[in-house]
């Protein structure tokens, strides 16, 4: 599951950053809004994606405080890059959470 949520998370990131660095200044300089609708279009639905594989994984792989900070790191430019890290960390395993209680 990490490795899932890893791989749509940087995708994610990266549809994001192709959309500002890329889209927007196309459909702003060129005037040309297609990449714009294509990239939104991309950009959402894996960030729903993103979302959803977060929902899935509480109570089955990590805690609930993954989720609070994966749906931040979702909305934050460069968050899902900055959550993968703890994520593969074990900062939110419920494995380590029952063993420190």
């Amino acid at each position: 599951m990490k490795s899932l949520i890893a791989f749509v998370g940087y995708l994610e990131g990266f549809s994001f950053l192709i959309l500002m660095g890329y889209a927007m200044p196309l459909k702003y300089i060129a005037g040309d809004p297609e990449m714009v609708s294509l990239m939104g279009s991309l950009h959402g639905g894996l960030f729903v994606a993103y979302i959803a594989l977060l929902f899935l994984g509480v109570g089955k792989h990590w805690t609930f405080t993954a989720l609070i900070h994966g749906f931040i790191a979702a909305v934050v430019p460069a968050g899902p890059f900055l959550f993968e890290g703890m994520l593969s960390g074990g900062e939110y395993d419920l494995e380590e959470s029952v063993k420190h209680s």
